[in-house]
């Protein structure tokens, strides 16, 4: 009984983390690279747990949000440029959802839907996380990722290789060209994402957890990982056993992406493969869209100290409600641009993601080495030398993207 009290902000965390730019990235690495990248998810899978054990760990000892531990120990300066790099990566991110909004419209009902179907959304999620009761729409959307599942049975229907598959799962594939570090960066972007700490860390020291939870918090933390990369999984493997093994080119650019990326649902769906496809994408962007300006809005105007809270009046949250608004008609209003292409919208976010890990990471380590914050709960010898590899791992893979941009023959072609 106590497991069930305490578990929720790490199943959620990952759960949520399946949004459309999580769907997209997967997608895009079995369409273009097959199961080549599946390995990877083992590795973004242990750097997860090592990130999100710590931030769950800080909130359940210190009762603390991560932007309060972040002000606390390193000051205003560091904290506001904390702030401003989740803020523009979040507000990527909240673009990205509603760009699966209009995708996902256009797939059920043409191509002028995303026109209506995005301000609709905007509105909807505005109304029910402020004004209605946003626990219970939380509880129907994770329910609704059930949807998720049929990739899973896609991806058996697709009869993929199972030797192949297993054969990528435990032996890395590297190529060192411009795509696929592209494509690397993306998963390593959707899978691990800076405001996961913050939403996870929030979550658990709004619960109230105390440090005698501590075991099941980390049963909590480990089941949304194994939840959001078993779906990653299946994605992947549905992907490269239809779109990829059929050699159709998925481009990010391309208006009919979504369309292409919906064959992985073949197998399962036939004729009705983009309406499910649609579906899911349609309720993993209004998931994401709900909880991540919630999300963005809760570190920032807990970093400097503001009044904040969904049932607070304007008058009592200015800052709150403000910030909260303006990231959702932003992310609503450049979504709707005329021919924008919402695939490659909807990965951008997951490749700056990727390029702000390596930037938040020695924060986290430094707080919770902090024995005046953690006490005997700071990081243990071991743990240091894990949490290093993985930002060592983290860094190097953003330089290297990085230097695929900048120095543009260095991997060569394709």
């Amino acid at each position: 009984m106590m497991l069930l009290a305490v578990v929720g902000p790490g199943i959620i965390t990952g759960n949520v983390d399946n949004d459309a730019t999580g769907i997209t990235g997967y997608a895009l690495a079995g369409s273009q690279f097959g199961y080549e990248l599946l390995w990877l998810l083992i590795v973004t899978a242990i750097c997860l747990v090592a990130i999100q054990s710590m931030v769950a760990r800080m909130g359940t000892v210190t009762g603390k949000g991560l932007s309060d531990l972040i002000r606390e120990r390193f000051g205003i300066a560091p904290t506001l440029w904390v702030m401003i790099f989740l803020f523009f990566a979040n507000a990527a991110t909240t673009v990205a959802e509603f760009a699966g909004v209009g995708g996902a419209a256009q797939l059920l009902f043409g191509d002028v839907a995303r026109y209506a179907a995005i301000p609709v959304a905007a509105l909807l999620v505005w109304f029910l996380v402020l004004r209605g009761s946003f626990r219970v729409v939380e509880r129907v959307l994770l329910l609704l990722t059930l949807v998720y599942l049929g990739y899973i049975v896609s991806a058996f229907l697709a009869h993929p290789k199972w030797s192949d598959v297993i054969h990528h799962t435990v032996v890395p594939t590297i190529h060192f060209t411009p795509s696929f570090i592209l494509i690397f960066i993306t998963i390593i972007g959707t899978t691990i994402t800076p405001w996961m700490a913050f939403f996870q860390q929030s979550n658990v020291a709004d619960k109230g957890l105390h440090p005698d939870d501590l075991k099941y918090e980390r049963v909590d933390t480990v089941a949304g990982i194994l939840m959001l990369n078993v779906v990653a999984f299946f994605i992947i493997v549905a992907t490269g056993a239809t779109i990829y093994a059929a050699h159709v080119t998925v481009n990010p650019s391309d208006p009919s992406a979504f369309s292409k990326i919906a064959l992985a649902l073949k197998p399962l769906a036939g004729q009705y493969a983009e309406q499910l496809f649609a579906i899911g994408l349609l309720n993993a962007s209004l998931m994401a869209a709900s909880v991540l300006p919630l999300s963005t809005t809760y570190a920032i105007t807990e970093a400097f100290g503001l009044e904040r809270g969904i049932d607070k009046s304007f008058r009592e949250a200015p800052a709150f409600l403000t910030i909260y608004t303006a990231t959702i008609v932003v992310g609503a209003g450049i979504a709707m641009f005329p021919g924008a292409p919402l695939v490659l919208i909807t990965n951008l976010p997951n490749i700056i993601n990727g390029m702000l890990l390596p930037l938040l990471l020695p924060l986290l380590i430094l707080l919770a080495n902090d024995k005046r914050i953690m006490g005997r709960y700071a990081n243990s010898p071991l743990f240091n030398v894990f949490s290093g590899a993985v930002m060592v791992f983290l860094t190097a893979v953003t330089l290297a993207f990085l230097a695929s941009i900048f120095v543009p023959g260095l991997f060569g072609g394709r």
